[in-house]
């Protein structure tokens, strides 16, 4: 199983980037995980917020397959904590043959035919992180997750 992360616009906060890239790469020894950037809608200041995430949502629908398993990061999503997300993970990749999908919006959040095609939403927090940070989150705990069930030391209890 291969796991992607996409995402709207390119990270712009360079301490992100970093960590983003040193956990990219600490991912690579235990599973196929791929970033995929949806370029920035140009012109934005002439479109309401509800047009921006539906410019969005129809290149985000672009990027999918039939075969994709879509778990969206929102804010409405079911929580967990790191090991019961590595738990999830694990579960995942037994049972999804293909690639398992996690996607972050933009500031606004999805359009409702991105909500449609999902399969299940989940959030980091029920505290509010910008779009750009809350890459950083997620590549963190994936590799978190991982070392969990690895059974090294990286988390605590």
């Amino acid at each position: 199983m291969k796991v992607h992360l996409i995402v709207i616009g390119k990270t712009t906060q360079d301490f992100v980037e970093k960590g983003m890239n040193e956990f990219h790469h600490r991912l690579q020894h235990y599973l196929s995980f791929e970033i995929k950037i949806i370029p920035d809608i140009k012109s934005t200041k002439s479109l309401s917020f509800e047009q921006q995430k539906e410019k969005e949502g129809e290149l985000i629908l672009k990027m999918l397959k039939p075969t994709d398993y879509i778990v969206l990061l929102d804010e409405r999503g079911k929580e967990f904590s790191s090991v019961k997300f590595a738990e999830y993970l694990e579960k995942k990749t037994h049972s999804i043959p293909k690639s398992l999908v996690f996607i972050i919006g933009g500031p606004y959040g999805f359009s409702s035919k991105v909500y449609d095609m999902a399969h299940e939403k989940i959030s980091l927090s029920k505290m509010t992180f910008s779009h750009q940070l809350i890459r950083l989150i997620f590549v963190e705990q994936l590799y978190r997750a991982m070392t969990i069930l690895h059974n090294e030391p990286y988390h605590h209890e």
